[in-house]
């Protein structure tokens, strides 16, 4: 299993260069700059703020600049937060966007996997439907949509009864700040996971082992879940790496509509203010999280499937 680690790593350090490469000259040569939203200045002043944040030197020097900085922890200063770097922004915002992801996929997990697997064991039944029009539900409406719905219900309508519930902002980060934000946020994950676990237990409970222990006369609720359920969880598994790292990094959406100071809004009033550095350390932060997601995955699919084995001598 070593080797494999060392192959995956020895991968996955290329293709992260290969990320923060394309992205740092894409914001680069992307027409306007952190400066041009600001009122007129003369040009006596923006030429000493773009040598102050290195933007005169030519574009390799700052890209080798950068990568020389990163290697050292570096992230370089924010061109809007102006009394922050990037590190301390990230700092900030990553604890908060990873309380609300780590609740948003507990749900998605809790929820469904038990609602699909329900389904599956149902098929054709009005539980299975019930279950297939709610997952689809929740699949064909995006959070910018349900995240409004959830404001209005709760933070509007139910404004003087025992539910209401904050519209937006953290205030002192309590439970009730975070209940529409979190729901917002694992809804489409509940219902991909349903819909994935409900075709998946499906595959897995027509298999020939499990038809096999049935045939023994073992009782339904171990054949299930000792024979069916490893077999039905890999592709829950597989959809779960990338999305964990979407989750724990914060919905752009979601932080926005609920003005959430996480690093997805960080992330998304970067890209609006041109804010090169703080646009590049939450990809950098994603793109790493995707990699090693999905190094976890590689290596849960070995106690999933006896089939798979990541042995040395392979």
């Amino acid at each position: 299993m070593w080797s494999y680690l060392a192959k995956r790593i020895a991968i996955g350090v290329p293709t992260l260069w290969v990320i923060i490469t394309v992205c740092f000259f894409l914001m680069r040569l992307t027409p306007g700059g952190p400066f041009d939203a600001e009122a007129p200045i003369p040009d006596e002043i923006l030429a000493n703020l773009r040598a102050r944040y290195q933007l005169d030197d030519p574009l390799w020097q700052q890209y080798f600049t950068y990568i020389w900085n990163l290697l050292q922890g570096d992230f370089g200063p924010s061109f809007k937060y102006r009394d922050f770097t990037v590190t301390e922004l990230i700092v900030q915002g990553f604890p908060i966007s990873l309380q609300n992801g780590l609740s948003a996929l507990m749900l998605a997990i809790f929820i469904g996997v038990p609602m699909g697997v329900a389904a599956a064991l149902s098929q054709n039944s009005a539980r299975d439907y019930i279950v297939s029009a709610v997952s689809m539900t929740g699949i064909v409406f995006p959070n910018f949509v349900m995240g409004h719905i959830l404001i209005l219900v709760f933070g509007v309508l139910l404004k003087d009864t025992i539910f209401n519930l904050p519209a937006g902002g953290w205030g002192d980060g309590g439970l009730a700040y975070r209940v529409l934000p979190v729901i917002t946020l694992s809804l489409p994950f509940i219902a991909y996971v349903a819909r994935i676990s409900r075709g998946s237990m499906i595959e897995a409970m027509r298999s020939n082992y499990v038809l096999t222990a049935r045939a023994k006369g073992l009782p339904f609720r171990v054949v299930v879940m000792r024979h069916a359920m490893k077999a039905a969880m890999t592709p829950v598994v597989t959809y779960l790496g990338p999305a964990t790292a979407f989750i724990l990094t914060g919905s752009m959406v979601v932080e926005t509509i609920f003005q959430i100071p996480g690093i997805g809004r960080y992330f998304v009033q970067g890209a609006l203010n041109r804010d090169y550095t703080l646009v590049m350390g939450v990809t950098i932060l994603s793109a790493s999280l995707i990699i090693l997601m999905n190094l976890f995955v590689d290596l849960l699919y070995g106690v999933l499937d006896p089939k798979v084995r990541y042995d040395d001598q392979h």
